[in-house]
């Protein structure tokens, strides 16, 4: 469903100075199944950027440029032109072979780039073959963009996939206003300075003319990086946006955090579907505040420690037990990867470990799920918690935990949140703010929650939920957006 908020950027609103606004990243913002027939079957994706960017596509005759999600030898050229007309603006795949998702997907950007990217160097497979792989991609969805995209179009690259697109564009001698924006966290220079093609990422990260992090602290790693890498770049960081000055070009680096669709969520969240749901969760556990748990299945995710605090709290804290259920989501993710499938296997043992030892008539002390869930059972849990507790070793945001602060109707939760979250630079002073490695630090946390007056929980959380709704999702992409073509940018967008 479509949220009836509408970005800053409105029909008609010529300022922004550009043609057309082409997305790329590495999905089509679809997803692509075949039917019961043999035929394939397209329908929208579901999610905050899609749903900001998405009026600006229409608006524009936009495009957006991805992969489909799939390695098959398949036409998909009627299905994806009946979506566009459906959506209103254009979809572009790139075809990627099952050699290039093996090497490309799932080596060098999931193999490499994403540990790395979350100081988990240690998990890295520095393979030669995936570099080869991700350059050669990178070179695909460049020729994409210079097929479709015109001189006035502003071209904007999102993730880790696809760092190099910039430099492919330029060494095509293709001169077109490119931006860029990293989703996940930039790590600090002692631990990039272990990846074999440092420089080469780096300098093709400055082919982009704005490129942007989720936080100050991304940020900054970025440019201590260039800095102790590369030679003769100037940088100026006297303003918000640092500028990086390069023989060719000046380069903007910001930080630009991403936020959600506050709106839909709070209408969502408040509807009689969810509210009835929320009532049935309180019921199969009443009695009891319930600690929520949401989480994909990553090891960036700190799943492990969380369950490892809560056994310590109920350890040491007696007046916990019987009184708190942790109710903790895991929503499955690459499966098929050795390291996943042991994080899995821990994950349960943990369960079973602490439901064996603390489990009485009447109470289990850990619920636990492996599956997704849709958006009216995911409100519901959120409706229905007491206490969020996020516990990322790293995470570039962690929007679960201003899905829980949108979706707290009551204004009662209380959000326990990972000081390495990119979420608790924003978050910081009305969360209860933890060091994931530190159980007994997590546990104390867990016990201060649930001791919290019903006066300081609400004060909390209405300070939180104002700063989730002044920084949703269509203040990110206007924050950007007007960075990226010059055009200044009010103090009220400001982080």
């Amino acid at each position: 469903m479509r949220s009836q908020e509408a970005p800053r950027t409105k029909t008609g609103d010529q300022h922004l100075g550009m043609d057309r606004l082409v997305i790329v990243s590495n999905r089509l913002p679809v997803a692509i199944t075949k039917g019961a027939r043999g035929q394939w079957q397209v329908e929208p994706a579901v999610g905050g950027l899609v749903s900001a960017l998405a009026p600006l596509l229409r608006e524009r005759s936009g495009l957006w440029i991805g992969w489909p999600g799939n390695a098959e030898e398949a036409d998909l050229g009627e299905p994806l032109a009946r979506a566009s007309r459906s959506l209103g603006y254009e979809l572009q795949l790139v075809p990627l072979s099952r050699e290039e998702t093996d090497r490309y997907y799932q080596g060098f950007s999931n193999e490499i780039l994403w540990p790395l990217f979350h100081d988990l160097q240690t998990l890295c497979r520095f393979d030669p073959a995936y570099w080869n792989s991700y350059q050669s991609v990178n070179r695909k969805f460049a020729r994409a963009i210079a097929e479709r995209a015109g001189p006035r179009d502003y071209v904007w690259v999102h993730d880790y996939h696809l760092m190099l697109v910039a430099r492919e564009l330029r060494s095509m001698g293709l001169e077109r206003k490119l931006g860029f924006f990293l989703h996940t966290p930039f790590p600090p220079a002692d631990i990039y300075f272990k990846l074999p093609w440092r420089s080469q990422i780096l300098a093709a990260l400055l082919d982009y003319d704005l490129i942007g992090f989720q936080t100050l602290r991304d940020r900054n790693n970025f440019v201590h990086c260039v800095t102790g890498v590369l030679k003769g770049y100037h940088v100026d960081a006297r303003r918000q946006v640092t500028t990086i000055k390069t023989s060719k070009r000046e380069v903007q680096v910001g930080s630009f955090p991403i936020g959600i669709e506050y709106k839909e969520y709070r209408r969502q969240a408040a509807s009689s579907e969810v509210t009835r749901a929320a009532r049935l969760v309180r019921t199969a556990l009443p009695n009891r505040k319930i600690v929520l748990g949401v989480d994909r299945l990553d090891y960036s995710k700190g799943i492990p420690e969380k369950l490892r605090a809560f056994g310590n709290a109920l350890d040491r804290f007696d007046d916990l037990r019987g009184k708190v259920s942790l109710v903790q989501v895991v929503v499955p993710s690459r499966e098929a990867v050795l390291q996943y499938r042991a994080l899995r296997d821990e994950i349960e043992g943990l369960v079973g470990e602490i439901n064996g030892k603390f489990t009485r008539l009447g109470w289990v002390p850990v619920h636990y799920m492996f599956r997704s869930l849709e958006r009216t059972e995911l409100l519901a849990y959120y409706r229905a918690a007491d206490i969020a507790l996020i516990t990322s070793l790293k995470d570039g945001m962690n929007l679960v935990a201003k899905e829980y602060c949108a979706a707290n109707i009551d204004r009662s939760g209380v959000l326990i949140l990972s000081e390495f979250a990119g979420a608790a630079d924003q978050l910081r002073r009305n969360s209860l703010l933890v060091n994931p490695y530190d159980s007994e630090g997590v546990a104390n946390a867990i016990q201060r929650a649930y001791h919290m007056g019903v006066e300081e929980r609400q004060r909390r959380m209405r300070r939180l939920q104002v700063s989730v709704q002044k920084r949703n999702v269509f203040w990110w992409v206007d924050f950007y957006l007007r960075t990226a073509t010059g055009k200044g940018v009010d103090e009220s967008l400001a982080p």
